[in-house]
């Protein structure tokens, strides 16, 4: 592939990106340079999906017609491979099916451990069932009292008013990264819509059995159905096999500097949730995507490292949805619930805003 540039013949080659991870960060850098470079998206799956509205299809599943989007749909200049990355060398990427990749650049972007269908249609089934399983039951557990455990019991608890919902945390309270009154306010809610809370206990999955679940406290919990939403381990075990296994840090998080390269490296960069950056929500990984498209397109173009965009890491903020109508925002100096926020995010989870991000419409006709 050819690219336009300033040369005396008028015809530069394309620089090779391989993009590792298809997930928010690695699908908008992908859309974003693919214009001025040659890219392939190396991605377990056929999809991008925005799984902050992720928790909305389990109680709608007609809602992931939007947020499951095939990479096809906005990649049309992009080489598009499902398999999964093993390893790095200095000059390609091998993949588990044997496809080697050369590379000029390669970008990191493979977040957490997922275990998610390879197909759309398959992530659209997995949603029907979701919602059936829900719908028949006549109690809900969700074990996990961050952003994700809350907002799914609370679209339970709205969409499913007759359901016995319980949440299980292992922390003090809910929210933990965010002010204590936030998290009270998201706690109040919760209780207000019937859902039982309990604090302080955790759960396995070793201690599921027969709809019998234990508690680390020894209670004993009787559900018809559960869903898992703790934290998941980074999907980083290979690299310790690359040439970036001394580039990890001891939670196994690529380290990266103000340009978001991984460090000892002119030409890997690392973006999103594999990053050794603090904040990790999907908002920030967007922005990690921005400023790596720089500067790639900058280095790509022959500038000086004096003109490359920085990462400046800003003051955390939360915008959760309590249901589709209501929420709670927490800003530095501010934190505010109900209609407002609600209108800001829960009506539509930045699903249209998401699209238009990536060239496509808001709606799906």
């Amino acid at each position: 592939m050819w690219l336009w540039g300033s040369t005396a013949a008028g015809l530069v080659e394309k620089k090779k990106v391989v993009v590792i991870g298809g997930g928010v960060g690695g699908s908008l850098l992908a859309y974003h340079i693919q214009s001025f470079a040659d890219v392939v998206l190396i991605d377990e799956k056929e999809y991008f999906e925005i799984t902050w509205a992720s928790l909305r299809a389990v109680v709608e599943p007609s809602f992931a017609v939007r947020s499951v989007i095939n990479h096809g749909d906005y990649l049309s200049n992009v080489k598009i491979v499902v398999s999964t990355a093993v390893s790095i060398t200095d000059t390609e990427v091998v993949t588990a099916g044997g496809q080697t990749f050369v590379y000029d650049y390669v970008v990191v972007a493979t977040g957490h451990v997922e275990s998610v269908p390879k197909s759309r249609t398959e992530r659209l089934s997995q949603y029907e069932k979701d919602f059936e399983k829900v719908k028949s039951a006549n109690s809900v557990l969700i074990v996990g009292g961050g952003p994700t455990g809350v907002e799914l019991a609370g679209e339970i608890a709205v969409d499913f008013p007759d359901k016995k919902v319980i949440l299980v945390h292992r922390g003090p309270k809910l929210l933990e990264f965010v002010g204590s009154r936030a998290s009270q306010i998201a706690l109040d809610w919760l209780t207000s819509k019937k859902v039982e809370v309990i604090l302080n206990q955790s759960v396995t999955l070793n201690t599921i059995s027969d709809g019998l679940i234990e508690t680390s406290s020894g209670e004993t919990i009787d559900t018809d159905c559960h869903f898992m939403c703790t934290g998941k381990a980074m999907a980083s075990s290979w690299l310790r096999e690359t040439i970036l296994k001394d580039s990890l840090d001891g939670r196994g998080r690529l380290m990266v500097d103000e340009n978001l390269r991984v460090r000892g490296f002119k030409n890997v960069f690392a973006i999103g949730d594999i990053t050794d950056i603090p904040i990790k929500q999907g908002y920030l990984a967007q922005r990690h995507a921005l400023v790596t498209a720089k500067n790639l397109k900058k280095l790509m173009m022959g500038r000086n490292k004096g003109t490359m965009a920085t990462y400046k890491l800003g003051y955390p903020i939360a915008l959760v949805s309590l249901g589709r109508r209501e929420g709670v925002a927490h800003f530095p100096f501010l934190t505010m619930s109900g209609r407002i926020p609600g209108w800001i995010k829960s009506r539509d989870l930045f699903v249209g805003k998401t699209r238009k991000q990536l060239g496509l419409k808001p709606t799906v006709t």
